[in-house]
């Protein structure tokens, strides 16, 4: 493993609460999850932090939702500019605080300026329709237009995986449906969101329109269970997700909640192209991603040498200073993280599981592991595992993959390598998941699709016209024309 760098100087950050720069509520310290060194010092909002938030979230929405498509644009457009001007800082900022290797970090940073960009433009384009409502001799003279109305203040909570993009498709679609947000962004890497928050501060939208709170745990409870809150947005563990649910009351509730996400190679895929995908899949930011790749499902004809090619690749990834961009692999999340981890794998080999490679905690690392002969059961299988490790099981078929892909009480993303256009047709009917992504991993998101899952996966779709969707409400009027 590389060695990893250090610095000195942290400097203290405010938290953006109503529309202002503040220090309020109680200190928070971000660390480098790489070196334990401290990144910044900003702030945890409580209560009162919240509520004032809040009164400004219900106060800006009745602007908000008259602002001018053209007004909504180009505070977007502002801020997809200001992410792609500023991207090599941000890359090196959400590295440091996140433990994202610096390449993974800069095409996250990449995407965040296109979310904002595609939302820009999303903004200019919510549509309505006119129906025609004389279908029968009763209703003659009768028609109807269809208009979408922002839905009212907005409840965002986004995760420490994807600090910057995941929090991103939270405020853009907002902000172009026409509603305002309190955003609690993760408190283990807030800071990259925060620095967002500057460009939206340098925009024309209403005071108070925008508020990006890092907050504890109960703060934030109090925020799924306000009823001034017309939608509840959440990426994070289906635990947590489906309880919330649950607190949200009559709002709105949108949930992307994770997985363990399968991946079929079947005889005729090109085995290169998918090797390769599937090492980047597996361990791409220490698979701490809710799409990365947990479970593959080789037809057997080819597995052997599918897994010979696959543990050699493997066996090539680089662990070390996230900052390095030679480095593939860096640090898990806190330590929790990694022994939390090790105690699953242990737990599979301990039933029998055998370990091709790694299996091995080095500090906040955890080393590249693949795994074989995993129990069904072991939690390293059918649970969401988070972290740089995978599993590989032969199968007789690609009848008997698509029923192990459908074994689980997960349903996010899958992935499917092959060149057959029949079996792609029989994925898309028959796989029990939010999206097939074919000749690649499902571990590919790009950010204008439709992005979300069944099952304990979540509830809704994230995507910038399918969120706009959610948090706007249709709403009709009906002419009678006197005859």
């Amino acid at each position: 493993m590389t060695p990893v760098t250090t610095r000195v100087g942290a400097p203290s950050v405010p938290i953006y609460l109503a529309g202002e720069f503040v220090e309020a509520g109680a200190p928070l310290e971000v660390r480098n999850p790489a070196t334990g060194d401290l990144v910044a010092t900003t702030w945890q909002a409580g209560p009162v932090e919240l509520e004032r938030a809040t009164a400004a979230a219900v106060t800006a929405f009745e602007q908000t939702r008259r602002l001018a498509s053209f007004e909504r644009r180009d505070a977007l457009q502002h801020v997809a500019e200001a992410i792609a001007r500023d991207a090599d800082e941000l890359a090196e900022l959400l590295t440091r605080e996140s433990g994202k290797p610096i390449r993974d970090a800069r095409a996250e940073v990449a995407r965040g300026s296109l979310t904002f960009r595609t939302a820009a433009e999303e903004a200019l384009r919510i549509n309505g329709e006119w129906l025609p409502l004389d279908w029968t001799a009763a209703n003659r003279g009768r028609s109807g237009i269809v208009r979408r109305y922002p839905i009212g203040p907005v409840a965002g909570i986004s995760p420490f995986n994807f600090p910057l993009n995941l929090a991103a498709h939270k405020v853009a679609p907002a902000i172009a449906a026409g509603c305002s947000i309190v955003l609690k962004p993760p408190s283990k890497d807030p800071l990259v969101m925060l620095r967002v928050a500057e460009y939206l501060d340098q925009t024309s939208l209403p005071k108070g329109a925008v508020s990006i709170l890092p907050m504890d745990r109960p703060t934030g409870e109090r925020m799924v269970a306000d009823d001034r809150f017309k939608l509840l947005s959440f990426t994070g563990s289906p635990a947590v997700g489906w309880k919330m649910k649950a607190d949200a009351g009559r709002k709105k509730v949108v949930l992307e909640l994770g997985g363990n996400a399968g991946v079929i190679v079947d005889e005729t895929a090109d085995l290169d192209w998918a090797v390769a995908r599937l090492v980047f899949g597996a361990f791409a930011y220490a698979g701490q991603v809710c799409i990365s790749v947990q479970r593959i499902y080789v037809v057997e004809s080819i597995y052997p040498e599918f897994e010979r090619r696959f543990v050699d690749k493997v066996r090539q990834v680089t662990m070390g200073d996230p900052m390095d961009p030679a480095s593939d692999l860096g640090p898990m999340v806190d330590p929790a993280a990694v022994v939390r981890t090790n105690e699953w794998v242990r737990e599979a080999l301990d039933a029998g599981a055998r370990a091709l490679t790694g299996a091995r905690a080095d500090g906040l690392f955890y080393e590249p592991t693949v795994l074989v002969d995993v129990p069904r059961d072991a939690r390293v299988c059918g649970e969401e595992v988070f972290a740089p490790v995978v599993n590989l099981f032969p199968v007789p078929d690609y009848a008997a993959a698509l029923r192990e892909i459908n074994d689980s009480r997960f349903g996010l993303q899958c992935g499917l390598f092959t060149s057959s256009l029949e079996r792609t047709l029989a994925a898309h009917d028959e796989l029990e998941v939010g999206g097939i992504i074919v000749n690649d991993v499902p571990t590919w998101r790009t950010d204008p699709m439709p992005y979300g899952g069944v099952k304990d996966s979540g509830l809704g779709r994230e995507g910038l016209r399918w969120s706009i969707e959610d948090m706007t409400e249709p709403r009709l009027l009906a002419f009678a024309r006197p005859l």
